[in-house]
């Protein structure tokens, strides 16, 4: 007996999810890995996928600079990821080391700290925290999971402004 609430995944043809995969890409910039898993999740053949992937980057669909830099940008910007956690995301994405590293160099150093400190002192004010070792601690430790780097947390932890 079958599940009532189960889809059955229903096979596109290479025409159908080339269209599909332009309205994906689309709709936001994507790695092509993204677009690789979800063209076998429609039920293609590598054969296929690999000849939908190469067109797309052809008439500039995909494009993994374009994705990298809006990557970066986004999750610095916006969530005020640090370059630690970033790099991690886009290398779970297969973005070569290369491109990850330019598009980290994107960020500009003082929009950096300034970003690192404002994620401290945002932290700093909802700590209940008393005690001034753990309080540091918590700060530093919850600075180093956003992924900015541990020597640039202790350097604004020891400027000492958060009193």
């Amino acid at each position: 007996m079958t599940d009532p609430n189960q889809k059955k995944a229903k096979r596109l043809t290479p025409m159908q999810a080339k269209k599909r995969a332009e309205g994906f890409c689309a709709y936001q910039e994507r790695a092509q890995q993204e677009v690789r898993d979800k063209l076998y999740n429609w039920g293609l053949h590598q054969s296929d996928v690999e000849n939908i992937i190469s067109e797309l980057v052809t008439e500039n669909f995909l494009n993994e600079e374009r994705f990298a830099y809006a990557y970066v940008s986004g999750k610095f910007k916006m969530k005020q990821w640090g370059k630690i956690k970033i790099k991690n995301g886009l290398q779970q994405k297969r973005i070569s080391p290369r491109l990850v590293k330019e598009s980290l160099a994107s960020i500009d150093p003082s929009e950096y700290m300034s970003a690192l400190e404002q994620v401290i002192e945002k932290k700093s004010r909802s700590l209940k925290e008393h005690h001034p070792y753990k309080r540091k601690m918590k700060l530093a430790q919850y600075a180093v999971s956003r992924g900015f780097e541990q020597n640039l947390v202790f350097d604004v932890l020891n400027e000492d402004y958060l009193d």
